[in-house]
């Protein structure tokens, strides 16, 4: 599988509790924090819910 690395870039004031679920399930507490994932459809649909407050990278 595909590894990526996510980083949140926005808070997540503001954001709905849906959301910030999926940032802490995918591992993210607080801004500018980085975790490294592999890219399942799991984690593909949870990166998708909150793309607005993350960046994606694909690690090579």
């Amino acid at each position: 599988m595909t590894k990526v690395k996510v980083t949140q870039i926005k808070s997540r004031s503001g954001a709905t509790q849906r959301q910030i679920a999926n940032l802490i399930s995918l591992g993210l507490h607080r801004m500018h924090e980085t975790v490294e994932i592999e890219l399942n459809p799991v984690n593909k649909g949870m990166i998708e819910k909150v793309l607005h407050l993350v960046e994606v990278e694909e690690v090579k």
